[in-house]
């Protein structure tokens, strides 16, 4: 699906509750069945999940946020971007959308989101995919420390673009999966004023203290969990995903070679089928 087709298909919802005004958050909410929530990472968002929605919808009720600053949902320079407040969104968002409980497919910071709800919501998630996920203290990458500099809120569309081409080169393994498609898609929210300064913003947010803190707690989340990581990653290495799958009670690891970090995209059928089957042996 092309980015027009993608975007022109989202949803918006006004939530409140989360920052001191409401803020919207722009969504896709596709097929029916238990509620799959896909939560996206930086610099992405939910495009990155673009080939593999409608798979997963044949199956399951597929619900794509964008995260607070990111994509189609709020820019405004006026609110945290964390994982906490990303947490309190997604908890928020469901609740304004009827449902108590879902199955998270996260990826990145997604994945961040995921396991603080998972610790402090548990009943709201009942499974969880973590892809190249933050944990721990992986993160952030020095690319990120680099972007959230307050002086690059002044970058011009072309920097971005320079800064989003190199980032796809080293999150994708194969080359042929480095699409024009991708490339307009992902990088689209980023090249207006106010998609430049919420990306710069989305970068300075991010802070490793809040995965930390859940490094005593990975050993009490109890929730069916896979972690389907692309081996060739060098910013989220796989050696957390199986510092994960030792320390979590139910989780196992389904490597995935010659793919990378931006795994729906480098791998969409090996993703869309090691999800349903985990999903199959796991409901």
């Amino acid at each position: 699906m092309n980015f027009q087709t993608f975007q022109q298909r989202q949803k918006r919802i006004t939530l409140d509750g989360i920052i001191d005004e409401p803020v919207t958050v722009a969504y896709t909410d596709v097929g029916a069945g238990e509620p799959l929530v896909l939560l996206h990472g930086i610099p992405t968002w939910s495009f990155l999940f673009h080939e593999i929605i409608e798979p997963l919808s044949q199956r399951y009720r597929v619900i794509a946020p964008d995260l607070l600053g990111y994509g189609f949902s709020d820019h405004r320079d006026r609110f945290d971007r964390s994982i906490e407040v990303q947490a309190d969104m997604v908890e928020r968002f469901l609740a304004e959308l009827d449902i108590p409980a879902a199955h998270f497919v996260a990826h990145d910071i997604g994945g961040g989101v995921a396991l603080i709800l998972a610790d402090r919501s548990p009943d709201l998630v009942r499974t969880m995919v973590l892809s190249n996920s933050v944990a721990y203290d992986s993160w952030p990458i020095d690319e990120m420390l680099k972007l959230g500099h307050p002086r690059n809120a002044k970058m011009e569309p072309a920097d971005v673009k320079q800064f989003l081409e190199e980032a796809f080169k080293v999150g994708l393994s194969r080359p042929d999966r480095l699409t024009d498609e991708f490339r307009t898609g992902i990088s689209k929210p980023y090249l207006q004023r106010d998609g430049i300064i919420s990306l710069v913003r989305n970068a300075a947010s991010l802070n490793t203290n809040h995965t930390t803190k859940l490094t005593e707690r990975i050993k009490l989340l109890k929730q069916p969990t896979l972690l389907l990581w692309g081996v060739d990653d060098r910013w989220q290495p796989v050696s957390t995903a199986e510092q994960l799958v030792k320390e979590m009670p139910n989780a196992k690891l389904r490597a995935i070679e010659n793919c990378s970090h931006w795994v729906p995209q480098d791998a969409p059928q090996e993703f869309t089928e090691a999800v349903l089957g985990f999903l199959d042996e796991s409901v």
